[in-house]
């Protein structure tokens, strides 16, 4: 089967409702945050282990779905503008909303962790003047890092790997880049695109995971970054192969399967009393374990790309809407969870929150940025009347 690419002006809709979809579930995660028995910010006075199970269905794959993802839309913008063009205009749509963020929408998040957790009673005002300083005698298990990004921190992961992703271009020509990434999708074909992708990610976690511990603090990071920038950088090569998409949309059955047996596997090594296992069987099992995982984790990608190739693959008002509002919605949900956890306890409310924040903020020019939303678009002048212009 020949190697085709997708044009530049051939938008994949299909891929956007990936995005849309990924940060729902995003979203509902961090709503299941407040009930499970793992540490967050604010907990609920009857989290227990109970909803774990589900929590693990979408563990695995979440993040590194939405950086696969977004290197792929970074591919086709940097297709219309050149490295430096594409680098200035990703700044100002994530570092604005990272800095606002940081300063406004964050804050409540780490206040009323030390209103619950340590008693802190001296009012917010007081809290920003410690947070601003970089105050660091918040702890419990830990000390509290001031200020902080909390969620945001893929949204400064994602502009590191967009300035990566721009060097890689521009040492490269475009026409090298394009036969770069053919050739990998080419490489990623039938049974191989589901199982090198895994194996790799299964190397790293094996390697990794142990030695570098999940910090989101970007310099010291390194699991995470061996993990998601790899990802990023495939998004970026297979974009614009065709045969690449159609694989997926072929393997998705057995991708939807193997990623539910990973997680039916996933389940039962969490349940399972690893006190009684002797130190030689750990030694064995941990290694196969977090292979089982990178498979679920990546068998999970192929099957939503695969299944929304196959069915959600067109344009809409939908997609339109959801497209330019997921971002702002991301930026708000979880300080608005916390704060509504924390105050009112109806988390299903928080979602409809974040997208009333949207439709305010879409209607004001000077706020628009601040949420990553690209400038009002101007109206173009109408055409005179014939009378006014005779």
């Amino acid at each position: 089967m020949p190697t085709t690419s997708v044009s530049s002006d051939n938008r994949l809709y299909f891929l956007d409702w990936v995005r849309i979809l990924a940060f729902f579930v995003l979203i509902a995660y961090h709503v299941g945050m407040y009930y499970v028995s793992w540490g967050w910010h604010v907990k609920s006075p009857h989290a227990g282990s109970g909803p774990e199970p589900f929590m693990l269905l979408s563990s695995p794959w979440r993040l590194t779905l939405l950086f696969f993802v977004a290197g792929a839309a970074s591919c086709f913008m940097l297709q219309k503008v050149q490295p430096g063009i594409f680098v200035r205009r990703r700044s100002l749509r994530l570092l604005l909303p990272l800095l606002f963020g940081m300063l406004v929408i964050v804050p409540p998040q780490p206040y009323l962790e030390v209103v619950e957790k340590l008693g802190y009673a001296d009012g917010f005002h007081a809290f920003m003047r410690l947070y601003l300083s970089a105050y660091g005698g918040f702890c419990q298990d830990g000390c509290l890092v001031l200020p902080t990004w909390n969620h945001l921190w893929f949204v400064a992961y994602l502009w590191v790997y967009t300035v990566v992703l721009a060097a890689c271009v521009g040492v490269l020509s475009s026409a090298q880049w394009q036969a770069l990434g053919l050739r990998t999708a080419a490489l990623l074909s039938g049974w191989k695109l589901i199982v090198l992708p895994a194996l790799f990610l299964g190397l790293v976690r094996i390697l990794l995971a142990d030695r570098f511990e999940s910090t989101h603090a970007l310099v010291d990071d390194w699991f995470n970054h061996a993990t998601y920038l790899p990802t990023f950088v495939l998004g970026a090569l297979v974009a614009r192969s065709r045969r690449f998409w159609d694989d997926m949309q072929d393997q998705r059955w057995l991708a939807l399967g193997l990623a539910l047996a990973g997680w039916a596997t996933i389940v039962a090594w969490y349940a399972a009393p690893h006190h009684e296992h002797s130190a030689q069987m750990m030694a064995f099992w941990q290694p196969v374990m977090r292979c089982v995982y990178t498979l679920c984790a990546w068998s999970a990608i192929v099957a939503a790309c695969g299944f929304a190739r196959r069915h959600l693959d067109r344009d809409g008002p939908a997609r339109r809407y959801l497209t330019d509002a997921v971002f702002p919605v991301y930026i708000a949900h979880q300080t608005l969870i916390v704060v509504l956890a924390h105050g009112f306890k109806p988390l299903n409310l928080a979602p409809g929150g974040s997208f009333g924040l949207y439709e305010l903020v879409r209607r004001l020019p000077w706020a628009r940025p601040l949420f990553g939303l690209a400038p009002t678009p101007r109206a173009k002048a109408a055409p005179a009347p014939a009378a006014a212009r005779a």
